[in-house]
C-alpha cells in the first residue's frame, strides 16, 4: 500500500525540490552520481508503509553511518562510465566487429570522433568497475553478514565473471581493434543485464554512504517502526533539520492522548514545531534518519497538513473557503478509517474571531474521537483550549512560551504543558511604534 499525502503537505513541509531553498530533499542531496540522485528522489516520493521494510532500510543507513565510508569514485568518473554503459550495444558479435571496423576506418579517413569516444567510454567503464569491485570486496570482508551483504554479493557475482575479471585485471592501454571490440561487446551486450545490477548497487551505495554520513555529522537519530495497532508516535529531542541550532522538544502521542492542542504567541515557534514533527514522520516512513535523539512510531497510512493554505482566485475561493475545503478533504480521509497523521496550523484564520473559535472547537472535538490517527492542532484562540480541557477529551495541551524582558519578547522555543497565557501582541505593536508613526502627522 502506498503512503498517502498530497501536494499541499509536500509544500507545507518543503519536502521536495533540489534547488528549492531549505527543502528537506536539498539537505540530503549530497550524492555524487546521477543514479544516486534519481534513487534519492524515488525514496522521497515513495515512503514505505511496512514496518519490516522501514526498519531494514534504517538498519542499512545505520550500518553505513557507523563505518564512515567515502564514496570511491568522483561524479565525473561515474557519469563517464554510466554514459557508456547506457548507450546501446549490438545484438551479436559480427555486428559489433563491423561497427568497430567502420568507426576505425572513418577515424583514419576523415575527422570522425566516434571511435575515440567508444575507446574513452570503454576505458572509463573498465576503470570504474575495477575500483568498484575493490571497494565491494573490502566492504564484504568487513561484515559478511551485514544488512547490505546480499546486495554486495549480487554485484560481486557479476563482477566475478571470468571474462570480466580478465578484462579488469589486464592492462587497458595498447588495446588493438579486435580486443576493443570484444571488450565492448562483453560490457554492452553479453553482461549488460548483470551490469545493470552493479550500476544499481553503485547508486544505492552513493545514497547509503551519503545519508549515513550526514546523520553522523548532524547527530541525527533513527526511528524504530512499530505495528500499526500500537498507535504511537514518540520523539525525543525533536528538531527541524533545516534550522541551525534548533531547540529540541520531546512529544508522545498514543491511543489515550492522540491529539496535541498547541498554543503560543506569534513567532513562538508553533509552525516550526509542527513542520519539524511532520518532516520527522515523513522521513521515518522512508527509513531515513530524523533530526531527533530518538524516535519510535506506529506505521501510518499517510500524512496531511494545513499550514500555508492559499486562496484560489481561479476557482473563486477565498482564503477562508480554501481552508474549509482543506479541512473537508482531510476529514473525508480520516472518516474512511485510515491511520493518518494530521497537522492543522491556525484553523480558520481567514474568518472572524467568533467563527474561528466555534470552528476550532467543533473540529477539534470531532477529530479527537479518532484514536487511530494522531493530530497536532495549533491556535491563538486559547479560549477554545480552556473549553476543551473541561471535557476530558483525549487531548494533551502544550504551549510555547514568550518571556518579556525589559519590554521585549524572548522566545524560549521549549514546549511547556498547559495553555498559553501570553498576551504580547500589543507589546510588539508598541515596540515597533506603529501607532506613533500613524498619528504623528495626523
Amino acid at each position: 500500500m502506498n503512503f498517502i499525502t498530497d501536494q499541499q503537505t509536500m509544500n507545507d513541509l518543503n519536502l521536495l525540490g533540489k534547488h528549492r531553498r531549505g527543502s528537506i530533499f536539498s539537505l540530503f542531496c549530497k550524492v555524487h552520481t546521477t543514479g544516486g540522485e534519481r534513487l534519492l528522489e524515488q525514496m522521497f516520493r515513495h515512503p514505505l508503509t511496512d514496518a519490516e521494510a522501514i526498519n531494514k532500510r534504517s538498519g542499512v543507513f545505520r550500518h553505513f553511518a557507523a563505518q564512515g565510508l567515502v564514496f570511491p569514485l568522483s561524479g565525473e568518473q561515474v557519469d563517464a562510465m554510466e554514459a557508456y554503459l547506457e548507450s546501446p550495444g549490438h545484438g551479436h558479435l559480427p555486428a559489433a566487429v563491423w561497427h568497430g571496423v567502420r568507426r576505425k576506418a572513418l577515424a583514419s579517413l576523415v575527422r570522425n570522433e566516434e571511435f575515440e569516444q567508444l575507446r574513452e567510454g570503454l576505458l572509463a567503464a573498465v576503470y570504474g568497475l575495477r575500483v568498484l569491485g575493490e571497494f565491494l570486496r573490502e566492504l564484504g570482508s568487513r561484515d559478511p553478514v551485514g544488512p547490505y551483504a546480499s546486495r554486495i554479493s549480487a554485484a560481486l557475482e557479476v563482477l566475478g565473471d571470468k571474462r570480466l575479471v580478465g578484462m579488469l585485471e589486464g592492462g587497458m592501454e595498447g588495446w588493438g581493434l579486435w580486443t576493443l571490440v570484444r571488450h565492448d561487446y562483453l560490457l554492452r551486450t553479453s553482461l549488460r543485464k548483470g551490469l545493470e545490477t552493479v550500476r544499481a548497487v553503485l547508486s544505492e551505495l552513493d545514497v547509503y554512504i551519503c545519508v549515513g554520513n550526514l546523520a553522523k555529522v548532524n547527530n541525527w537519530g533513527y526511528a524504530g517502526a512499530l505495528a500499526q495497532t500500537d498507535s504511537i508516535v514518540w520523539i525525543d529531542e525533536l528538531r527541524h533539520p533545516a534550522v541551525s541550532g534548533a531547540v529540541g522538544n520531546s512529544i508522545v502521542l498514543d491511543k489515550k492522548t492522540n491529539m496535541l492542542f498547541l498554543t503560543g504567541a506569534n513567532m513562538a515557534g508553533k509552525s516550526t514545531f509542527m513542520k519539524a514533527f511532520g518532516v520527522a514522520v515523513y522521513l521515518a516512513h522512508m527509513g531515513f534518519p530524523v533530526a531527533a535523539a530518538g524516535m519510535a512510531f506506529s506505521v501510518r497510512d499517510g500524512l496531511f497538513s494545513s499550514i500555508n493554505v492559499a486562496d484560489d482566485l481561479s476557482q473563486g475561493h477565498s482564503h477562508f473557503y480554501a481552508e474549509v475545503l482543506r479541512v473537508k478533504s482531510v476529514a473525508q480521509a480520516v472518516s474512511e478509517g485510515k491511520r493518518l497523521v494530521v497537522l492543522f496550523d491556525e484553523l480558520f484564520k481567514g474568518t472572524n474571531v467568533k467563527d474561528a473559535y466555534d470552528g476550532t472547537l467543533a473540529v477539534t472535538e470531532a477529530f479527537s474521537k479518532y484514536g487511530r490517527c494522531a493530530f497536532i492542532i495549533s491556535t491563538h484562540i486559547v479560549e477554545a483550549g480552556e473549553v476543551l480541557r473541561q471535557h476530558r477529551y483525549n487531548l494533551r495541551f502544550a504551549y510555547l512560551p514568550t518571556v518579556l524582558e525589559e519590554g521585549r519578547p524572548r522566545y524560549t522555543y521549549i514546549l511547556q504543558e498547559g495553555i498559553a497565557a501570553d498576551r504580547v501582541g500589543m507589546t510588539i505593536i508598541e515596540n515597533e511604534k506603529i501607532i506613533d508613526i500613524i498619528t504623528q502627522h495626523s
